[in-house]
């Protein structure tokens, strides 16, 4: 049977438990989260980008970027494309291709743009090879199938010095929808 000094106490923690948290969340700093190593997570302003493309002529965005709460949790490192009118896919900026092949039975293309960028893109069928240097906008594969992402669909992952960013900071909004006249 409970007390009225057991609600008392259940109640005083709930308080404090509270308190404790809005105090985590205003001491924290903003857009800022704490990842395991200590150090704060790297925004896209930390860097010059500018000239960057989307992966893709015609898209309509299929999943957004959804920062893990921490380095190892739950979340979605990157933006989800559906391709409309067209599969190829073009560097989203000049590198060198540090990855292209299979992993877990999808094609995957890395490419490293210096000063701590990197860009995945998959699932792709692509011909280059490691060591390949790309120009900005320049043709690199067609979407594939497989992965997480929906068919027809184009995952777009971007890390700054290690540390997933949002794709859509470095190339500011989705571009803006056409309306047609519909008759």
């Amino acid at each position: 049977m409970r007390t009225s000094r057991d609600s008392r106490f259940g109640f005083r923690r709930a308080v404090t438990a509270t308190v404790i948290a809005a105090l985590v969340i205003v001491m924290a700093p903003a857009g800022h989260a704490f990842p395991s190593s200590g150090r704060s997570v790297p925004h896209a302003s930390d860097v010059n980008v500018d000239g960057w493309v989307w992966p893709l002529a015609g898209f309509r965005l299929d999943r957004p970027f959804v920062a893990p709460a921490h380095r190892y949790g739950p979340g979605h490192r990157g933006v989800d494309l559906q391709a409309m009118g067209g599969l190829d896919v073009r560097a989203p900026a000049a590198g060198t291709v540090a990855f292209a092949g299979q992993v877990a039975g999808r094609g995957v293309l890395t490419i490293d743009h210096g000063d701590g960028l990197v860009t995945t893109l998959e699932p792709i069928q692509t011909t280059l090879l490691p060591g390949a240097a790309v120009a900005r906008s320049e043709w690199v594969g067609i979407v594939g199938v497989g992965g997480h992402a929906s068919p027809g669909s184009l995952h777009f992952g971007v890390r700054l010095h290690g540390e997933y960013v949002n794709p859509m900071l470095l190339l500011g909004e989705v571009p803006r929808a056409v309306l047609l006249p519909c008759c």
